[in-house]
């Protein structure tokens, strides 16, 4: 689980094009959208689109977007208990 935050700490920095943002600047329990990290909701969609890319799992609704995208760490438990790549 470690090895996915870590990843997905990359790929939101990357994804997102967070300049002044590194991965010691995630805190697995912080709120993620709406946070210190200026994540909001067009972001969301960029992200959503990123993890059915890269690990093949559609967020297509707002409640389970509410959800999954509260804390780094939700977003990883989910990917990690569902994805399919």
């Amino acid at each position: 689980m470690q090895e996915l935050l870590a990843e997905l700490k990359e790929k939101i920095i990357e994804t997102l094009d967070l300049i002044d943002v590194t991965p010691a600047d995630f805190n697995e329990a912080e709120q993620l959208v709406g946070g210190k990290l200026g994540i909001d909701s067009i972001d969301v969609l960029e992200l959503a689109m990123m993890i059915d890319r890269d690990y093949g799992l559609k967020i297509d609704n707002k409640q389970l977007g509410q959800k999954v995208f509260a804390t780094l760490g939700t977003l990883a438990e989910y990917i990690h208990t569902n994805r399919t790549r």
